[in-house]
């Protein structure tokens, strides 16, 4: 039979040998031994169960979780001369009644449907009927409740298998299963341990990169123009935000579709349809898209928000690529994604244990994100602990060449820090300790008197939480499951404490900023500018840009919006306002001096001192973190209360976390909500007139920035 399955792979794939595993696996099933085959995406899944089908006869009864994955299949089987079928809602009553005619007649060699089917008594009765040559379960991690795409209907499938006259052989496919999805998926189905085959999880034809703190829709325009007439798809984690960025690239002439479980059926599937027939070089979608879509030939896959877990992402991650042609798998990480996710779980009806299970998960794809170890060997660990550490070489870590700082002492400070504070805390409160943070919540568990409080003054609170972050994806911490982690010591800190063993980290070292002299011509004519926008505006220039924003546009004359981003105090909202009046007059003023605009790189990031790197906002939200006020924070950094007021909300859209209880109280809340309700958002000045008046300007902003997060979750 091995021949005739060699044969079948010539005529009907164009192959002339089995990739690894395959042929294993194929004779195992041949040899009617119940299999489990894990293979890494594009690793050639199903051939593992196509090739046996033919061989076998009979009809072989496929359980496939999407129904765009069964069109796929069949489509391209039909399109190779092998009789294939479907069974699923889209049929009408006569194709329905067609199909299952020629199930009868034992006209298809294969035919795919969905877990729910087992559940009708008249489908049992058909497959009674016929001859059954193998029940195969594709993408068989989602009949486990450890799987991270658990699906009841695929395990309740089981206990039907058990009505039908004929125990057919069974195959259960994946590629994404750990040790726990495994086991549970051989005790269900009866299969031994010796017929478990594993091809390995490396995808060395992709790399891997995490990216922290970039400008996310300008990443994607740049990404798609690298990557034009190439196909890509963007990952989102809300159906929000992917009808949000469909309209932004649309917007830049970009050819996206877009799919989410929010369409319509029909729309899911002209989605579908034009990015797999490339009508659509984009495909921008939650994670409702793509499970098993064969398109072989996409080169990038870009996660827009952090994904819930490894499996998840390793399985969206795997769709570029499939040809074996070099792709590229980009994650961009922001720390309020790991809210949203927290947030998911939490509004999600799991059980006490499987939610314990998704917090672990999600513990795992944070520390993905920080890690500097391999990012392809950190995702091939995760599921065979027992694979050698490898070094891709090509990875955003493995391409790092940021120095590596010694810091074995500020790690020895976090760690007496954390185990003074009886290590039932999480990593920001542990952070504002060793900073010296006065919040009010240290006062009041008198941690401002801790030995290890204000260890690392000399440091800023992102440098002290990128540290814990770093320890805890290297295994020297352990943060605990649950809705609020708290940071442990693990075993791993003993010989480091013992002076047996030296950390290293990673730091970017900070630029210095070469100043330069302001053109005061120029300056003069932004100012004339700024003031006629003001007047037209009815508001003073300096709330336009200040004066320092001037100089710093005179100085390095920006002349696109990249340039212009990094001028200080320019944000991307000022930017969308004011941003093209001024390049356009600093672009015609270089042209009539003949002067050459500095290159983006060599203008000042935003910081209000060449020493530090934070950006304007950040200095303020941290001065407010620390305890300042707003007026104090206004003093000590020359800006309007406003100004300040703005860069604390900008901070928190960023992803910072405040406490909204040390602003407004519930009845505020309400209050404030319920007078934009009837006043409108556009204007602060009707809603205020609604109010008490001790209910001032920046708790009614505070109160619409809470609300317009928790929109976009």
């Amino acid at each position: 039979m091995l021949a005739q399955a060699e044969n079948y792979l010539k005529k009907y794939f164009g192959y002339t040998s089995f990739r690894p595993g395959q042929q294993e696996i194929i004779q195992n099933i041949l040899s009617q031994t119940n299999t489990l085959g894990i293979l890494p995406t594009g690793g050639g899944k199903s051939i593992c169960f196509q090739i046996p089908a033919l061989v076998l006869p009979g009809t072989a009864i496929v359980i496939s979780p999407l129904i765009s994955l069964m069109k796929d299949q069949v489509d391209a089987l039909s399109l190779a001369g092998i009789p294939a079928a479907f069974i699923n809602s889209t049929l009408s009553s006569a194709e329905y009644q067609h199909v299952v005619a020629g199930i009868r007649n034992g006209v298809y060699k294969l035919v795919y449907v969905a877990p729910e089917r087992f559940g009708s008594k008249a489908f049992l009765e058909l497959l009674n009927g016929i001859s059954i040559s193998a029940i195969v379960f594709d993408e068989a991690h989602c009949i486990s409740q450890w799987g991270h795409d658990f699906r009841p209907s695929y395990r309740s499938v089981v206990a039907e298998l058990n009505s039908l006259n004929q125990k057919p052989v069974i195959a259960a496919l994946t590629a994404t299963a750990t040790r726990d999805v495994a086991d549970d998926i051989r005790r269900l189905l009866n299969i031994g341990e010796e017929y478990t085959f594993i091809t390995g999880f490396a995808r060395e034809n992709l790399s891997f990169h995490v990216l922290k703190g970039v400008n996310k829709r300008d990443f994607l325009l740049q990404t798609i123009k690298k990557h034009k007439n190439e196909a890509g798809i963007i990952y989102t984690s809300s159906r929000k935000e992917t009808d949000q960025l469909y309209q932004f690239l649309k917007s830049k002439d970009c050819s996206p579709a877009k799919y989410h479980a929010g369409l319509k059926e029909e729309e899911r599937k002209e989605a579908q349809d034009a990015f797999v027939y490339d009508e659509s070089d984009i495909m921008i979608a939650t994670n409702a898209f793509g499970m098993g879509i064969d398109k072989s030939n996409v080169r990038y896959v870009i996660h827009y928000n952090l994904p819930r877990n490894i499996e998840a992402y390793y399985q969206e991650a795997g769709r570029a690529g499939r040809d074996g042609v070099d792709s590229t798998c980009y994650l961009l990480f922001a720390p309020q994604d790991i809210q949203l996710q927290k947030f998911l779980i939490d509004e999600s009806s799991l059980n006490q244990q499987k939610m314990e299970q998704e917090y672990s998960k999600l513990k795992d794809m944070v520390n993905y994100c920080h890690t500097e170890k391999c990012l392809q060997s950190y995702i091939i660990e995760y599921f065979d602990e027992n694979a050698d550490p490898l070094r891709c070489g090509k990875c955003s870590s493995c391409l790092d060449e940021r120095t590596s700082m010694d810091i074995t002492q500020e790690a020895l400070m976090i760690f007496s820090c954390i185990k003074r504070m009886g290590e039932r805390f999480g990593i920001t409160l542990t952070t504002q300790v060793l900073k010296g943070s006065n919040n009010k919540r240290i006062r009041e568990m008198n941690f401002n008197k801790l030995s290890t409080f204000g260890l690392l003054k000399n440091r800023k609170e992102k440098e002290i939480a990128d540290m814990i972050n770093y320890l805890l994806a290297e295994d020297y911490l352990v943060l605990t499951d649950g809705k609020y982690p708290t940071v442990r010591l693990s075993a791993s800190v003993v010989p480091v404490l013992k002076g047996q063993k030296k950390l290293f980290m990673k730091i970017s070292e900070p630029v210095p900023v070469q100043e330069t002299e302001e053109n005061n011509e120029l300056f003069e004519m932004l100012r004339k500018l700024r003031k006629k926008i003001a007047d037209e505006e009815n508001v003073p220039p300096f709330v336009v840009f200040t004066d320092a924003s001037l100089k710093d546009m005179s100085r390095y004359f920006p002349v696109s919006k990249d340039m212009m981003l990094n001028i200080k105090g320019v944000g991307q909202m000022k930017f969308e306002k004011y941003g093209k009046d001024f390049i356009q007059a600093i672009r015609e003023y270089a042209e009539v001096h003949d002067i050459s605009p500095k290159h983006a790189a060599e203008a000042p990031s935003k910081t209000e001192e060449p020493i530090d790197d934070r950006p304007s906002y950040q200095i303020s939200f941290d001065y407010y973190k620390d305890g300042d006020s707003i007026k104090e924070i206004a003093k000590k950094r020359n800006f309007s209360p406003i100004t300040i007021q703005e860069h604390i909300f900008r901070s928190i859209r960023e992803g910072n976390v405040i406490d909204w209880s040390d602003i407004f109280n519930e009845t505020e809340e309400k209050l404030v909500l319920e007078a934009a309700e009837k006043a409108g958002r556009d204007k602060l000045k009707p809603i205020k007139e609604e109010l008490p008046e001790e209910i001032d300007y920046f708790k009614i902003k505070a109160v619409l920035v809470k609300d317009e997060l928790l929109k976009q979750i």
